[in-house]
């Protein structure tokens, strides 16, 4: 049964600023694609939100260019090693603080109704606990949050209270698929114990059609024509391998307290319908749009409350074909994976996910071929000290090992 703690409603409540129709937002990751399209949102919502901090890693111009823009109460720069000299140009009314620890004290503070957490890798991990743990409204798009430490993220939302919102299209149709049958109009709840499965999507990638010799030989620019998504680089190869819907399996897993044998993936190149609900009396719910990832973001900066935002809409008057099939794990075998961590929890999230990143990174520079990801990601899972329950600490340290021994497989 899905579980009722987390997406399913929202005890987060707003701070007292929100009183005034303006929700303030933390945009943590704001120089990337989410937060770049999570800026625009913000900047169309005629001053329903408003970015008050933004957090970047190093990229120092851009962010002191959005600063300008958007004039923030606060920027973080996490990466304190960086040149500060284009800083001065920062408006006089917003502070700017440096490092990880500024950045976990801000998205704490009071004003801040809701902590966007677009930071790519497990590094974002401790930043979604800190708002949690401080009853924030979350909005995540750092699913390696939830693959690494999805206990650790389910645990801080039992203790604090909080609300954990997807950003992820596919979960983020999940879960407008879940509100369409919610039991009363007057409770948040849902009543989810008739759900037969929930079905993720995948457009398949660049590689859908190719052949099993053709992937192997397959390079950087190949990898990285997504035929349908304008991600960022990491994201893209992990569409191209199916990697990345094997972390949101586990995502899934996570954010729905759901089995893996109730999770199914299908291939569906249009990428119109971003997932789909099965009901036990074979009613499917799919929520379509087309693909722009505005919307999600949007959804879960309003707490699943419908405004009109700045995406392009359905032409009912032309003809639209949508396509669906199963896909082929021989060609895609990342997908097994997922099913496996998505089964056994633990610490084998963190290890698939830190072998992942180093196995990606590999392939970018020209040191492993594109089918040695899957190969080095499944021998470094079958390598590792499996633990059930770890802590953040124990999180790292087996994130640490699995990239240093991927460093010494590709030096032997």
């Amino acid at each position: 049964m899905i579980s009722e703690r987390l997406v399913l409603y929202d005890c987060s409540g707003l701070s007292a600023s929100s009183t005034r129709e303006q929700r303030q937002i933390a945009v943590i990751g704001a120089t990337g694609s989410i937060g770049t399209s999570a800026l625009d949102v913000i900047a169309e919502s005629r001053g329903k939100l408003r970015a008050s901090v933004l957090a970047v890693k190093s990229s120092i111009a851009k962010a002191v260019e959005l600063s300008r823009r958007f004039r923030p109460d606060v920027l973080v720069v996490v990466d304190s090693d960086v040149d500060r000299s284009p800083l001065r140009d920062v408006p006089c009314g917003t502070e700017v603080l440096f490092g990880e620890d500024a950045l976990n004290e801000v998205v704490s503070r009071p004003g801040i109704d809701v902590v966007l957490n677009a930071v790519v890798g497990v590094a974002g991990l401790p930043t979604t606990l800190r708002a949690l743990e401080c009853g924030k409204r979350v909005a995540l798009a750092n699913k390696e949050a939830l693959v690494a430490g999805g206990s650790l993220v389910m645990r801080a939302l039992d203790e604090y209270g909080g609300a954990l919102y997807p950003v992820d299209s596919e979960h983020s149709a999940i879960y407008q698929c879940l509100l369409s049958r919610r039991c009363s109009t007057k409770s948040t709840r849902i009543s989810s114990g008739d759900v037969e499965r929930i079905i993720l999507t995948a457009s398949g990638g660049p590689f859908r059609e190719w052949s099993l010799d053709r992937i192997k030989s397959a390079t950087v620019e190949d990898a990285l024509r997504h035929p349908t998504w304008n991600m960022g680089a990491k994201i893209t190869i992990d569409s191209a391998s199916m990697m990345n819907k094997a972390l949101e399996i586990i995502e899934a897993r996570w954010l729905f307290d759901m089995s893996p044998e109730k999770i199914q993936v299908v291939i569906h190149p249009e990428s119109l319908v971003h997932s789909m609900v099965e009901f036990i009396d074979g009613a499917v719910i799919a929520q379509l749009s087309p693909p722009d990832m505005r919307l999600p973001i949007q959804f879960a900066l309003y707490g699943a409350e419908r405004e009109i935002c700045p995406t392009r809409k359905f032409n009912w008057r032309r003809a639209m074909t949508m396509n669906f099939a199963p896909p082929d794990f021989e060609r895609f075998p990342a997908l097994t994976l997922g099913f496996e961590v998505a089964k056994n929890g633990g610490t084998t999230g963190a290890v698939l996910n830190a072998a992942n990143e180093s196995a990606v990174d590999a392939f970018m520079c020209g040191k492993i071929n594109f089918d040695q990801i899957f190969t080095l990601c499944r021998r470094i899972l079958d390598l590792h000290d499996y633990e059930p329950n770890p802590t953040l600490e124990r999180v790292y340290e087996v994130d640490a090992w699995a990239r240093k021994e991927i460093e010494k497989w590709i030096a032997r």
